[in-house]
C-alpha cells in the first residue's frame, strides 16, 4: 500500500503527531509526508519519519479559500504516485484531497481532527456530505469524536471514531532529565514544591483560574511555587493578576522553553487548566515522567487524567486548590503507577497502531 499523509505544517505539535502516523502505519507500507505550510527545512526532513518528505511552502495564512492550484498539484501527485492511502490532518488537506476523489481518483482518505468546531459552517457540513461513504474521519478524543457527530448527525456515527494522538514512551523518557539537573537546568530550588503549567498564555489555558487556586493553595503549603513555561498575550495580564495576590514572587514565569518535556521530571505536580482542550499531550508527557497530573474536567484532558489524576470543575478556584492539595497530601505513588500502565494500554505507539489496523484500516 502506498500512503501519503497531509499536514498544515510541520509546527509543534504536528512534526511529532506525523511522526506518530507514520509509525503507525508502517507495517501497511511506506508513507510519504507532505506538509503544505512551512518552509523546505533538511533538519525537518531528517527528524520526519517514513520515506519521502515533500515541503510546499505555502503561506499558512493564505491557505484559506479554494486554492485551486493546489488541488490541481495535489491531483497531479496522487494520480502520478498511485496513493492507496490518503490520511489529512485537519479540514484542509480534507477538503482538498476530497476534491482530488470528485475529479475521479480512487483511495481510501481519513480525515483527522485535532481540535472543536471544525464543522460549525455550514457549507463544509453540505460538502462533506457527498462523502459519507467514502470518508473516515477520526477525533483525537472522544469529546472531538462526539463533537464532529453533534455536527453533523446526517454522517454516519461509524465514519466517525476516535484514534488517540499517541507518545513514544521509551523516546520521551530517554530523553528526560532526572529531577535533580532538571531543576538545576530551569532555575528551579532543589528544596520547593514545584507546581508546573505548559502552555500558551491564551483564555483557552486559563491561567489565570491556575494562579489564583495556586494563591489559595500557597497559603496552606508556603514551600510551593508556580511554574508556567510559554509564551503569549497574556503575559503581563497574569504577572499582574500575581502581584495583585500576592504571589509574584511564586509564580515563575520562564516564557518557551525548548524541548520543554526534556525537563518534566523537575516538577512535583503538573496542572492543566484549560477549558477547551481537544486532547492533552502535555498530560501525557507528566505522566511518562511519573509526574501526578490535574486537569480540568472538560474536553479530552478529562479522558486522559480520568482514574489516574485529579480532575476539577473548569474555572473553579476552590475546586483546583482542593485538587492540588490532594495531590500535595496524598500518596500519588499508586495514581502514577497507573497513569504509567494507561500510557502503555491506549496511548502508545503499539496500542495506537493495532487500534488504526485492527478497528479503522479495516472498516474503511
Amino acid at each position: 500500500m502506498k500512503i501519503l499523509q497531509i499536514s498544515h505544517g510541520y509546527n509543534a505539535p504536528f512534526l511529532g503527531v506525523s511522526n506518530h502516523y507514520a509509525r503507525m502505519l508502517a507495517s501497511k507500507g511506506e508513507v510519504t509526508t507532505l506538509y503544505l505550510s512551512g518552509d523546505e527545512d533538511e533538519a525537518v526532513r531528517q527528524q520526519t519519519e517514513g520515506g519521502q518528505v515533500l515541503f510546499w511552502q505555502q503561506d499558512a495564512k493564505r491557505l484559506k479559500g479554494a486554492k485551486i492550484g493546489l488541488i490541481s498539484k495535489l491531483y497531479k501527485l496522487i494520480r502520478d504516485e498511485q496513493f492507496d492511502l490518503v490520511v489529512c490532518h485537519r479540514y484542509k488537506a480534507i477538503y482538498m484531497s476530497a476534491i482530488c476523489q470528485l475529479l475521479g481518483l480512487k483511495f481510501k482518505q481519513i480525515g483527522v481532527i485535532h481540535g472543536f468546531g471544525d464543522f460549525k459552517r455550514v457549507a463544509r457540513r453540505a460538502f462533506l456530505s457527498l462523502f459519507k461513504q467514502r470518508l473516515l474521519l477520526l477525533g483525537v478524543s472522544n469529546s472531538v469524536r462526539d463533537d464532529i457527530r453533534h455536527s453533523m448527525p446526517a454522517f454516519p456515527a461509524d465514519k466517525v471514531q476516535t484514534l488517540y494522538n499517541a507518545i513514544d514512551v521509551a523516546e520521551v523518557e530517554s530523553k528526560q532529565l532526572d529531577k535533580k539537573p532538571a531543576r538545576a537546568f530551569l532555575g528551579l530550588d532543589d528544596e520547593k514544591f514545584i507546581i508546573a503549567n505548559v502552555g500558551r498564555l491564551h483564555p483557552d489555558k486559563d491561567q489565570a483560574t491556575l494562579i489564583k487556586a495556586f494563591a489559595r493553595f500557597n497559603k496552606q503549603v508556603a514551600n510551593s511555587q508556580l511554574v508556567i513555561l510559554g509564551s503569549g498575550r497574556l503575559e503581563q495580564t497574569l504577572k499582574t493578576l500575581a502581584s495583585e495576590l500576592a504571589v509574584q514572587d511564586k509564580v515563575i514565569f520562564l516564557g518557551q522553553v525548548a524541548d520543554a518535556v526534556n525537563y518534566y521530571k523537575a516538577f512535583d505536580l503538573f496542572a492543566l487548566s484549560s477549558n477547551k482542550e481537544p486532547f492533552g499531550l502535555v498530560l501525557l508527557e507528566a505522566m511518562v515522567a511519573k509526574v501526578p497530573v490535574v486537569a480540568s474536567d472538560c474536553g479530552g484532558a478529562s479522558e486522559v487524567v480520568a482514574d489516574v489524576g485529579y480532575l476539577f470543575e473548569f474555572a473553579d478556584v476552590p475546586a483546583l486548590s482542593k485538587a492540588m492539595f490532594d495531590a500535595y497530601s496524598d500518596d500519588s505513588q499508586v495514581l502514577i503507577e497507573r497513569a504509567y500502565a494507561k500510557l502503555h494500554e491506549q496511548y502508545s505507539i503499539t496500542a495506537t497502531s493495532q487500534v488504526m489496523a485492527e478497528r479503522l484500516l479495516n472498516n474503511n
